[in-house]
């Protein structure tokens, strides 16, 4: 069957087929019986239009949350900085950064760390539908390989993208360009093969004994992409606020958000692009996508509340500012819980995350001092 690959927590395999022949004649031996593999048109449809909800948290949502939160002279700036590495990241997702995210490493030791080469520039991975596929959750149920790449794709863009926020008017157009070419070949997909590459529900089924990433290795849990996406691009942005130091001006002179009602659509944006993040990494349409979409929905409306409320019981009056980042706190925490919490699981841990975010934006960044 050519190629075929396996994920778990969106990590995936790309087996040779003799490895599968082995695993599949090792289960008949054992009496142990794998599904053929499966193609629904569900599932496919469900992951085309994850896939293109997620590419509108970027574009426009992303762009316009950022936009609105800097000064003016700076608003179109941050757009398009957000469109160029976007589009970056789309060709380098398509000729690098895919193969050495969600293939087989150049050795055992390395397959830990870091993908290998069997699809640069995407060799093989669309050509056939039929014989290049991608596992889901499920033993026996996959998807085309080629959903899956461009699922994966806006990720990489969007994890790209968020590093931007804390880079915000103080970065030159070129060192955005070479950020955008280099960060997520160096940084993002080693991460994502670290954390979601994994031997596959078949291969784990019939027992043959396979290698997955080092972080996955020991247990790690993240459905949608706490560690590989909100982690791996907050530390990015905290270090480049950092390494480029404070913006001109900074508690010298008055730096609002420009547009609160650009804040607001971007923030709208965002969480519906986010039902297609949480609930498409599933990779099946059934009752873990819809348990995702209800976590989706009921964490950041409670940590959005919580921030409110937070505000209002602190400085006497809410904002509109705090609404919108308790919201997108809330949609964060979440992310790696979104197939595991149960409802009130994901409202308890909104909750919980809206006042501690809270408390790191306004007295522990004024506390240590970065911008």
């Amino acid at each position: 069957m050519g190629q075929l690959t396996g994920r778990w927590m969106r990590g995936a395999l790309l087996a040779p087929a003799s490895l599968l022949m082995a695993g599949a004649a090792w289960a008949q031996e054992a009496g142990i019986t794998v599904p053929e593999p499966t193609v629904d048109k569900g599932d496919v449809t469900w992951m085309m239009v994850s896939t293109m909800v997620v590419f509108l948290m970027i574009l426009p949502g992303l762009a316009l949350f950022y936009s609105g939160l800097v000064r003016t002279k700076n608003a179109l700036s941050v757009l398009m900085q957000v469109g160029t590495v976007s589009v970056i990241g789309m060709i380098m997702w398509a000729l690098v950064g895919y193969s050495l995210a969600f293939t087989t490493g150049p050795s055992a030791f390395l397959d830990q760390f870091i993908g290998g080469t069997a699809r640069l520039f995407l060799n093989d991975a669309g050509t056939d539908l039929s014989d290049n596929l991608v596992a889901t959750f499920s033993t026996g149920i996959y998807l085309p390989e080629l959903v899956f790449v461009v699922f994966q794709m806006t990720f990489a863009c969007i994890t790209a993208s968020l590093v931007l926020g804390g880079l915000a008017e103080r970065v030159k157009f070129i060192g955005v360009v070479i950020f955008a070419i280099v960060w997520p070949v160096l940084v993002y997909s080693p991460m994502a093969h670290m954390v979601w590459w994994w031997p596959g529900p078949d291969l784990v089924a019939s027992g043959t004994p396979a290698v997955g990433g080092f972080i996955w290795n020991f247990g790690a849990l993240d459905f949608a992409g706490g560690t590989v996406v909100h982690i791996n691009s907050g530390i990015a942005a905290l270090v480049g606020a950092l390494v480029l130091g404070k913006r001109l001006g900074y508690k010298k002179e008055p730096m609002p958000p420009h547009s609160l009602m650009m804040v607001m659509i971007g923030t709208g944006l965002l969480w519906f692009g986010w039902f297609g993040f949480n609930a498409g990494s599933n990779l099946e349409s059934n009752y873990y996508s819809v348990l995702a979409m209800a976590n989706t929905f009921l964490a950041p409306a409670a940590a959005g509340f919580a921030w409110v409320l937070t505000e209002w019981l602190t400085r006497g009056k809410a904002s509109l500012l705090g609404l919108c980042s308790g919201i997108v706190t809330g949609l964060v925490a979440v992310t790696p819980a979104a197939g595991f919490a149960g409802p009130v699981g994901a409202i308890i841990l909104g909750l919980v995350a809206g006042p501690i975010c809270l408390f790191a934006c306004s007295a522990l960044k004024s506390a240590l001092g970065y911008d």
